[in-house]
């Protein structure tokens, strides 16, 4: 640290150094523990929405052929069929297939700044414009989980 003639302490160039890079040390394995995070929420989101889907789109299929077979069956394909829209009305509740492509999103821009990270710490020296693009990166990182999957076509 250096002192100034005004009493204030200032850090020195080497000291400065130091804590750029473990601040960029620090979002780096922020960005691992991140990415590792969303990448376990999207197998568990693209689970359950087979979970949900699969048996609703089962139950649908079976309750209407067993509707049209006989009349003695009616009242188990209603039972089959109030089952089934169950499932539609969790799955739907629940958006799971909607979530999994969020944290997918989030899983790939967490990456990025992962690697955007280990490229500035493999650099003799660092600096402010280092930690300024990696802090845009995490922004746009956090935002991945709320947003909208890119449209093709002309922007």
């Amino acid at each position: 640290m250096v002192n100034s003639t005004d009493g204030s302490t200032r850090l020195g160039p080497d000291e400065l150094a130091q804590r750029l890079r473990a601040e960029i040390e620090r979002m780096r394995d922020e960005a691992t523990r991140q990415s590792q995070l969303a990448h376990r929420r999207a197998e568990f989101w693209a689970k359950t929405d087979i979970a949900l889907g699969f048996p609703a789109a089962l139950l649908a299929g079976t309750a209407g052929a067993a509707g049209l077979a006989s009349a003695d069956v009616r009242v188990p394909a209603a039972l089959a069929a109030l089952a089934s829209a169950g499932f539609a009305a969790g799955a739907g509740f629940l958006h799971s297939d909607t979530r999994r492509r969020a944290n997918k999103r989030a899983r790939h821009a967490w990456a990025s700044v992962e690697a955007k990270a280990m490229v500035a710490l493999a650099h003799e020296h660092v600096s402010y414009e280092n930690l300024d693009d990696l802090l845009e990166c995490r922004q746009a990182a956090l935002a991945a989980y709320d947003g909208e999957d890119p449209q093709p076509g002309p922007s």
